[in-house]
C-alpha cells in the first residue's frame, strides 16, 4: 500500500520541467525490501520529541554557517529527535519562535531530473527541495550552489575543486548512479564533504540493456528499422546470427558484468571474463589472463569498468585490431575509457561488423539538440556508420533502477544530516553510532571531520572530559579522520561551550553537534 504526501505550500524554485510537479507525489517503492525502519517517520512530526524536528549547526576553517538540518528519525520510535544551537549571528525569519530557537532550514539541490520519489523522501524529512531536470555547469554551480548544505547529482553535473571551494557551507553530495568521477573526491574529503553513491541498484537495468544490444547488433535491428522508416523493404539474412553459441566477453567483473553474464549463459552464450584481480566467477564463465587473450577470442566484447587513470583511452587502434574481424564492441561503462574515433575507424574499415555505445567523453547537459561535432570530431562519423546503436546514456535509466537509487542515495544523505552516520560514504571513513534513544536524557552527539594526525583524540576526549561518553567511534581513511561520539549530562548552557573548544582544534575540519533542545 501506498501513501501520498502533499506537496508543501511554501514558495518553489522553478524547475525545468515542462509542468509542474504534481500536488503529491507517492513514497518512494521498497523495491528492495529495505527494513521500513530506515526510512524515517512516516509522517512530519512523528517522532519521539514532541517538537518534532532536528537539526545540527557545525563549522569548518573557512566558515561558521548552519551546516545542517532535517526532520524525522532513521529509528521511528526509539530514538531521539535531535535540534542544535545555532551562533547568535545566524540571521533567521522574524518570527518570535524562531528567533528564540534560532532553527535553520537546510536546503537540498537536486540536479539532472533525479526521481521525484526521491525528492519527495527528502521533503518528508524536513528539508526544503529543489528540483531540477537539467545539470548545471560549473559557473552555475558556483553562482547557485551557496544556498545549499546539500547537492544531488547524476553524471552529467562536475563538482570540481573549484566549486568545492566557492561553497564552504557544503555538506554532502549525493551522486544518484554508480559513478562518482564526476566529483573531486580526495578534495572532498578535505573539506569535510561526505560522497555517497548507489554502487548496484542500477546494475540489472544496465546488464538488460547490453542483452538487448547483443541480440540486437547481431540482428542488424536498427538497419532494418531505419529502412523501413523509410519506405524501404530489405529482408536479408546475410550477416546476420543467432546468439547462441557465440562467445561473449566481458571487461569487468563486478556487480554488473557478473549479472551480464548469468543472463547471457541463458541465451546459450559461451562467457569470459577479463579483470585485474582473480574472482570466482558465475555458472560456467571462465576468467582469462590478459586483456588481448579476452578480444581476440569474443564474438562481442563489452565493457563494465570505472573511469579511473588506468582505464582511460584503454580501448584504442591497437585494442579494436586485437579484436576478431566481424566482431562487434559495446560500451556502457564511462565514455573516456574509449578512443571514439578509433571506433569509428574500425567500424569504417569494416573490421567491427557493430557496435553500441551509451557514454560519450563529453555530453549534452540537458534533452534536446546537441549531439553533434561540437561533442568532438567523431560524432558525424558516428552517425553515419552501419549497425551502430548509438543511445543517450541510458544504462541505468528504467523506473525500477532510478527509485531503488532514489531510495537509497537518499536514505544515505538524510542518515548523515541526521545521525552523522558515514556509512556507504566513498571518500571518507565509515563511521555509525547506534542512535540515542528515548530513554537517552541530556545527551549530545559529537560529529567532528579532522585531519588524521596524532593526539586528536586525546585532545577531544579532554575537552569532554567533564561528561560521560557514552559511545564513541573513531576511523581514518588517508588524511581524513572522523569522531562520532555521544555525550550525557550534558546541559543547554555548556554546548556552545564544548562546540567552540572542538572547532577550534588544531586538527578540525568540520565540527557538528548534535543535541536535544533542553529546557
Amino acid at each position: 500500500m501506498s501513501a501520498s504526501i502533499p506537496v508543501p505550500a511554501r514558495e518553489r524554485t522553478a524547475s525545468v520541467s515542462a509542468s509542474d510537479p504534481p500536488s503529491s507525489i507517492p513514497i518512494p517503492a521498497n523495491t528492495r525490501g529495505i527494513p521500513a525502519s530506515s526510512f524515517g517517520p512516516q509522517s512530519p512530526g512523528a517522532g519521539t520529541s514532541p517538537r518534532g524536528y532536528s537539526a545540527s549547526f557545525s563549522t569548518s576553517p573557512s566558515a561558521s554557517h548552519l551546516r545542517g538540518n532535517s526532520l524525522g528519525s532513521a529509528f521511528h520510535g526509539i530514538a531521539r529527535q535531535l535540534t542544535a544551537f545555532l551562533p547568535p549571528n545566524y540571521t533567521l525569519s522574524e518570527e518570535p519562535e524562531d528567533q528564540e530557537k534560532r532553527q535553520g532550514t537546510t536546503k537540498i539541490l537536486l540536479l539532472e531530473n533525479i526521481n521525484l520519489d526521491a525528492a519527495e523522501f527528502l521533503k518528508k524529512q524536513g528539508y526544503e527541495v529543489d528540483h531540477v531536470t537539467k545539470a548545471y555547469s560549473e559557473e552555475e554551480l558556483i553562482a547557485k550552489l551557496p544556498n545549499y548544505q546539500a547537492i544531488g547529482i547524476r553524471s552529467k553535473t562536475k563538482i570540481t575543486q573549484r566549486v568545492i571551494d566557492a561553497n564552504p557551507q557544503l555538506l554532502v553530495i549525493g551522486c544518484f548512479c554508480i559513478g562518482t568521477n564526476q566529483v573531486d573526491l580526495d578534495h572532498a574529503a578535505k573539506r569535510g564533504i561526505a560522497v555517497f553513491n548507489s554502487p548496484y541498484a542500477n546494475s540489472r537495468s544496465v546488464a538488460e540493456l547490453v542483452i538487448s544490444e547483443i541480440i540486437a547488433l547481431s540482428r542488424q535491428i536498427v538497419d532494418r528499422t531505419h529502412e523501413m522508416r523509410a519506405g524501404i523493404w530489405n529482408k536479408l539474412s546475410k550477416n546476420c546470427w543467432e546468439v547462441r553459441g557465440k562467445t561473449l566477453g566481458i571487461v569487468g567483473y563486478g556487480h554488473i558484468g557478473s549479472q551480464l553474464s548469468v543472463l547471457a549463459e541463458a541465451f546459450g552464450m559461451t562467457v569470459i571474463y577479463y579483470d585485474v584481480i582473480p574472482i570466482m566467477p558465475l555458472g560456467t564463465a571462465r576468467q582469462v589472463e590478459t586483456l588481448g587473450e579476452l578480444l581476440s577470442r569474443a564474438d562481442f566484447v563489452t565493457l563494465h569498468v570505472p573511469e579511473i587513470q588506468d582505464t582511460i583511452g584503454m580501448m584504442g587502434e591497437a585494442e579494436f585490431a586485437q579484436m576478431k574481424t566481424g566482431s562487434f564492441f559495446i560500451n556502457n561503462a564511462r565514455g573516456r575509457v574509449v578512443d571514439l574515433s578509433a571506433l569509428a575507424s574500425a567500424l569504417e574499415s569494416g573490421h567491427l561488423a557493430g557496435a553500441a555505445v551509451d557514454v560519450f567523453p563529453k555530453e549534452p547537459g540537458a534533452n534536446g539538440p546537441g549531439f553533434n561535432e561540437t561533442l568532438g570530431e567523431f560524432i558525424p562519423r558516428l552517425r553515419n556508420v552501419p549497425n551502430l546503436i548509438l543511445t543517450p546514456h541510458i544504462g541505468g535509466s528504467t523506473e525500477e533502477a532510478q527509485r531503488a537509487i532514489g531510495s537509497e542515495v537518499s536514505t544515505a544523505l538524510a542518515r548523515y544530516l541526521n545521525y552523522g552516520t558515514s556509512l556507504g560514504a566513498v571518500n571518507f571513513p565509515e563511521v555509525d553510532l547506534r542512535a540515542i534513544t528515548t530513554s537517552d536524557e541530556r545527551h549530545i552527539r559529537v560529529c567532528h571531520v579532522h585531519r588524521n594526525e596524532p593526539g586528536v583524540l586525546r585532545g577531544i576526549n579532554n575537552i569532554l572530559a567533564d561528561h560521560n561518553i557514552e559511545k564513541q567511534y573513531s576511523d581514518s581513511k588517508g588524511d581524513i579522520a572522523y569522531l562520532m561520539a555521544d555525550i550525557s549530562g550534558v546541559g543547554e548552557e555548556e554546548v556552545v561551550g564544548i562546540y567552540n573548544a572542538i572547532k577550534n582544534t588544531r586538527a578540525n575540519i568540520l565540527t557538528r553537534l548534535l543535541c536535544e533542545w533542553l529546557r
